[in-house]
């Protein structure tokens, strides 16, 4: 782990110093080399998947960890949407004048090393590869060891990328022990590695924040929440819930918690039920919503706590949007929340007051993701405040420092 350090802050140096067109280059050249690698990709990738099965991985385990035909032309596309991405390194902003004479803006920069580490779903290799390596980083990275096999296979390709493009093969370096103590190393090595993305399920993050000495970008739970406001319009609230929660289930922004106003819940919490019960939702609910909704059960405490990513769906009635917010920020994660009002000053209130990395009016949860953002790609989504916060692109995987030009000015 030492070795792959020393070797990531050097090439670090190298890639940091890259032109847009040379990176560009890299990320094209690492396509080419996986679209004539894909039968021996889906070789490795098989040992894989027969080792998982050996094991009795279940098979949603499984699935993630397939590289089906469909996967490989996705990575394929990636990487060529990352080449097209504006190259955020360099980008000078903000410069303005001084009465000294001087002028001052930020640059974007890049952070240097970047150590991802990420569980059974081979394809991150590919993204973390393309977003670190455009944004002008170099990176290690730690995949789980039921997808060994398939991120050898991978980095085989990045590394033949990274070559005819003129760059440092140590720019992208995949761990290949599957060793534990490799993650503790990792996330210790302070000489060597700038910021820790952990992309897994919360134990792993978990364990990432309480042990590492080195910054991380990350985010714990999604229990995410839409308030369905009394001002709101049916038909817009009804959509908005429906697919916030039964769009994808296993996933972070997908909403766990529908909050509404004891004036409309009577309208629209039975057309709801009747729609979740359709898709077999499992409703837990307050008192108020029990007294409504005949199928919900009791909601008990710990159900406001519950990121569920199953179809689990907490609902409590709220009398407005005070203690909708005070519910939000007591028990969200601050990772979505959405109103659903036609009263914008109630709307501009919510936008302001709730302390979420992504607030939204009249949208479903599920829009918080750095596609949709038109980031174009994410590495992830950060519930923290410090940095990089939402959905993790390419700026998030650049910092700023401030650039002084001058004409021989002297402080007086």
């Amino acid at each position: 782990m030492q070795q792959l350090g020393r070797q990531a802050r050097q090439a670090g140096r190298a890639i940091s110093k890259a032109d847009t067109g040379q990176k560009n280059l890299a990320l094209l050249k690492i396509a080419e080399a996986i679209a004539a690698d894909s039968a021996s990709l889906a070789l490795e990738n098989h040992k894989d998947l027969q080792a998982g099965r050996d094991k009795g991985m279940d098979a949603a385990s499984l699935d993630r960890l397939e590289l089906t035909p469909s996967r490989v032309e996705a990575m394929i596309a990636g990487l060529t949407q990352v080449a097209a991405l504006p190259d955020p390194v360099g980008e000078i902003t903000e410069l303005r004048y001084r009465p000294s004479g001087i002028q001052v803006g930020k640059m974007r920069v890049p952070l240097g090393v970047i150590g991802i580490i990420y569980e059974s779903r081979p394809n991150v290799t590919v993204d973390a590869a393309a977003l670190c390596l455009k944004a002008g980083n170099a990176c290690i990275l730690r995949g789980g060891s039921e997808s060994i096999h398939s991120n050898r296979a991978i980095a085989a390709c990045i590394s033949r990328g990274l070559q005819a493009a003129g760059l440092p093969e140590q720019a992208v370096q995949v761990v290949e022990t599957a060793d534990r103590a490799a993650v503790g190393e990792l996330i210790t090595m302070k000489e060597f590695v700038d910021v820790i993305v952990p992309r897994g399920g919360k134990s792993l993050i978990e364990r990432i924040s309480n042990e590492a000495s080195i910054p991380v970008i990350k985010h714990l739970d999604g229990i995410c929440h839409v308030y369905i406001d009394a001002k709101a319009d049916l038909d817009k609230a009804v959509a908005i819930a429906l697919n916030a929660k039964t769009h994808r289930y296993g996933v972070c922004n997908a909403m766990e918690t529908l909050l509404v106003a004891e004036s409309i819940a009577p309208q629209v919490l039975p057309i709801l039920a009747q729609k979740y019960a359709e898709k077999q939702v499992e409703l837990r609910g307050c008192l108020k919503t029990c007294s409504l909704i005949e199928t919900a059960v009791r909601a008990t405490e710990a159900d406001w706590h519950t990121e569920y990513l199953a179809p689990i769906l907490a609902i409590k009635i709220v009398t407005g949007l005070d203690e909708a917010i005070e519910h939000i920020n007591h028990y969200g994660s601050a990772h979505t929340d959405s109103i659903v009002t036609e009263d914008y000053t109630l709307a501009r209130r919510f936008l302001r007051e709730v302390d979420s990395s992504s607030v939204m009016v009249n949208a479903s949860t599920r829009f918080a993701d750095g596609f949709e953002y038109g980031l174009g790609a994410e590495i992830g989504i950060s519930t923290d405040k410090l940095h990089a916060r939402g959905p993790v692109g390419l700026h998030g995987l650049t910092s700023e420092k401030f650039v002084v030009l001058g004409d021989g000015q002297i402080r007086q």
